[in-house]
Order: C-alpha cells, then sequence, then structure tokens
C-alpha cells in the first residue's frame, strides 16, 4: 500500500510538474489536458484521474507555490529572531528575499495569477494571503520582538514590514513584470538595491541615536 501510495503521489507531482510548464507557456485559456498529458508522459485519463478538470488542476498548481514562501517567512525568522547586526542580517534578508522572488520562474508566476485574477479571484486572494502575506505576517512579528529589544523603533510593525518590503521589491519587480524574464538585473545591481533598501529603512525605523535625542 505504501509504494501503491507513492506511486500516485509521483504520479501527481508527474503531472503538476508537466502542467506547470504548460500553463506558464501558454496561459489558461491556451492550455489543454491534451498536451499536459503529453507533456507529463502519461494519458489524459490519468490526468483526470488526478484532477477533475483544468480548473481544479490550475489551482493546484498556484496554490502549491504558496510552499515556497512559507521558506521564506521561515527565513525571516531565523535570520532575525537572535540578530546582533542588525545591518548585516538585514541585508542578508534583503538579498535572500529579493534572490528568491527575482526569479524567472516566480515571475511568471505572479504574471499568470495576475493576468488571471478576473476568472478565479478566490485563487488570487488566498495565494496572496498564504504566500506573500503570510510573509509580511511573519516579518512583521520579527520587527516587533527587534523593537521591543530596543533594536528597530516602530509603532505599528506590519507597516514597517510592507515598507522594507517595499523599498527592496517596487523598483525590480515592477520593471520585470512589464519587461518581462527575469534577467534585467545583475549579482551586483541586486546588491546595490538590497543594500540602499536597507540603509533607508534603518534611517526610518533604526534605533535612536545620540544626535537624535540632543
Amino acid at each position: 500500500m505504501a509504494d501503491e501510495g507513492d506511486r500516485t503521489a509521483r504520479k501527481r507531482r508527474q503531472i503538476m510538474e508537466a502542467a506547470r510548464k504548460v500553463f506558464l507557456r501558454n496561459g489558461y485559456v491556451g492550455t489543454s489536458m491534451d498536451e499536459v498529458a503529453s507533456l507529463a508522459a502519461v494519458s489524459k485519463q490519468t490526468v483526470y484521474k488526478h484532477f477533475t478538470d483544468k480548473e481544479q488542476l490550475f489551482s493546484s498548481i498556484i496554490m502549491d507555490t504558496t510552499a515556497q514562501v512559507e521558506g521564506l517567512a521561515t527565513m525571516v525568522t531565523a535570520t532575525l529572531d537572535d540578530s546582533h547586526d542588525l545591518d548585516k542580517d538585514l541585508g542578508e534578508l534583503a538579498r535572500r528575499f529579493l534572490d528568491a522572488l527575482m526569479r524567472p520562474d516566480v515571475l511568471r508566476l505572479r504574471r499568470l495569477v495576475i493576468a488571471e485574477a478576473d476568472r478565479f479571484p478566490d485563487l488570487g486572494r488566498t495565494w496572496y494571503q498564504q504566500g506573500f502575506e503570510r510573509s509580511l505576517r511573519t516579518m512583521a512579528t520579527a520587527f516587533e520582538r527587534l523593537a521591543e529589544r530596543g533594536r528597530l523603533r516602530l509603532d505599528d510593525p506590519h507597516l514597517a514590514a510592507e515598507h522594507f518590503v517595499g523599498l527592496l521589491l517596487w523598483i525590480p519587480v515592477n520593471k520585470v513584470m512589464f519587461w518581462g524574464g527575469g534577467d534585467h538585473y545583475s549579482e551586483a545591481d541586486l546588491g546595490r538595491l538590497s543594500e540602499a533598501a536597507v540603509a533607508a529603512f534603518l534611517r526610518a525605523y533604526g534605533p535612536a541615536t545620540s544626535a537624535d535625542t540632543a
């Protein structure tokens, strides 16, 4: 039974990996279950055994990616909870966050979710809430703990998290969302953007200095 369960899980994953490629290449309307079955090297009957229809398959592909963002949330906690060098650790967080969200496959998926938002409003909303918004909540909690330790000054941790991510992502993500692809920024460019975002954030939310209290 265990082997059968493993085979079923592998087959489902095989179908989802193929479907992800087809959806990203063709969009929702341009994707057919025949093409998914062909790329997955299974029969169309097998695809329908695992997924009722194209809409359910599409929803499964989109929601499966929220696990990637959960990984970002874990990274936030691990990086900041025991921070003794906030500038360095925020810089590390910023760069890893930017690297993760600027991956071409993530950007293409983001475009696909946006493109189908009117067709599947609940799916887009759930994807945002369980993915990106969850990372913001985790980041806000980490910032609140840093404020309790006197490492940050803030009244609204969630707004501070939104400001941090906004400073980090607004320029590069908006650019590549319109231009397509994800190779418009070099490693040096992303490093410079990360450093600038952290510097601006700490000027706004960093601990008080003697000059501030003079």
